[in-house]
């Protein structure tokens, strides 16, 4: 008896079959039960589309094919702000952009409160750009850019907040004015950088008109000190010269009386009288300035003769203080002199340049040009001290 095995094959392919689609099964609703987050990261769970939790960073499981996650970065993220126009407050259209930095504080918030939180925030900023814009005039928005930025964060605090959203910065990049405002900003500035210049370059001027008078004025008052001092100086010649004058004709008109004195007593003395009268005035000239030549102890009524002496005003007049030192000077060059004249003979004895000495009657004529009549000087006084001791006699 044969047994039929068509039925026995069909019933060991179904059970293969049962068998592969419950391990796809069991293989599916794992890979359905486990969710991975990661640490950046927190997920919304909704099981049959009910809220239930937020997933922490690592493995969760979840009811599997019934449950949905929804993904929330929870790092700081940037939203580029679109291009705005607006209209100022002084009328003047300008167009801008920024940046808002944003992070999401509150997982649950932001995906049970708002529709894609992105979105929003964008939306929002870019409306609150725009007022703040037409709240200012044109010069501010240009300038006040912190306060701008200060403006839209705090508009964007309060409804952000109740999305679990804090936006942590605003950062308007470019605020930009229409070309014919930009043309017209540029020719203001153009004058403006003009107008300094011109008053720069006048400043200038005035400095240096200011510094010349000052200058020309300073030279002036010089050149009136110097020739006042000149008139001054040339005053005190003028008296130093009269004074000087003054001494010397007096000197002068005493030595005239002493010399015809001295002639008459020559003449008396060649006669033949023994006896003699003189006036006391001669002999007290006479004797005054015996003493002062000749040192004699010859008595009279002066100690020198009275042009000899110059009273204090008239020394400090004519400087009669300043004549020592003038004369140590004079001393000092002479020295000088005499040691170049000590230095040359020494080379003259060595020999180095015998060309250069002179003939000793050259010298001597030399000599005599520069102090004329000094021999006949030295005969004349021998001579008056030979009258003085014959008159003494």
């Amino acid at each position: 008896m044969e047994i039929p095995l068509v039925p026995l094959q069909t019933a060991g392919t179904a059970l293969l079959l049962v068998g592969a689609l419950v391990l796809i099964l069991v293989v599916a609703a794992l890979l359905s039960a486990i969710e991975i987050v990661d640490a950046y990261e927190k997920r919304a769970l909704t099981v049959f589309g009910e809220y239930r939790k937020l997933l922490e960073p690592g493995i969760n499981f979840v009811p599997p094919f019934v449950s949905n996650t929804y993904r929330f970065d929870m790092r700081t993220q940037t939203l580029d702000v679109p291009r705005q126009e607006a209209i100022t407050r002084d009328n003047s259209p300008v167009t801008a952009d920024a940046v808002v930095y944003i992070k999401v504080m509150d997982a649950k918030k932001a995906f049970l409160q708002v529709d894609d939180y992105k979105r929003a925030v964008s939306n929002l900023a870019q409306t609150t750009l725009r007022a703040v814009l037409g709240d200012m005039e044109l010069d501010d928005t240009l300038n006040k850019r912190q306060e701008i930025n200060a403006r839209i964060r705090q508009e964007l605090d309060e409804p952000t907040d109740e999305w679990g959203i804090r936006v942590e910065s605003v950062e308007v990049r470019e605020v930009n004015p229409s070309k014919d405002v930009q043309r017209a900003m540029e020719q203001q500035t153009s004058a403006e950088r003009k107008r300094r210049a011109m008053i720069l370059e006048a400043q200038g001027e005035r400095r240096s008109a200011v510094e010349k008078a000052e200058g020309d004025k300073q030279s002036e008052i010089i050149r009136a000190q110097g020739e006042k001092q000149s008139q001054i100086l040339e005053a005190q010649g003028d008296a130093i010269s009269t004074v000087l004058r003054a001494r010397s004709a007096e000197s002068m008109g005493e030595r005239a009386v002493i010399d015809k004195g001295m002639e008459t007593l020559a003449d008396i003395g060649q006669g033949e009288s023994t006896t003699f009268v003189m006036p006391q005035e001669l002999t007290s000239l006479v004797g005054r300035y015996g003493k002062h030549l000749s040192g004699s102890d010859v008595e009279g009524d002066g100690a020198e003769l009275e042009s000899r002496e110059f009273d204090e005003e008239t020394r400090e007049l004519i400087g009669l203080d300043d004549i020592a030192e003038i004369i140590g000077e004079i001393d000092q060059e002479a020295d000088m002199d005499v040691e170049a004249m000590e230095q040359e003979a020494q080379a003259i004895k060595e020999g180095k340049d015998p060309a250069e000495i002179s003939d000793p009657d050259e010298v001597i004529e030399e000599m005599d040009q520069e102090f004329p009549g000094q021999t006949d000087g030295g005969t004349d006084g021998s001579a008056d001290d030979a009258n003085d001791t014959s008159t003494s006699n």
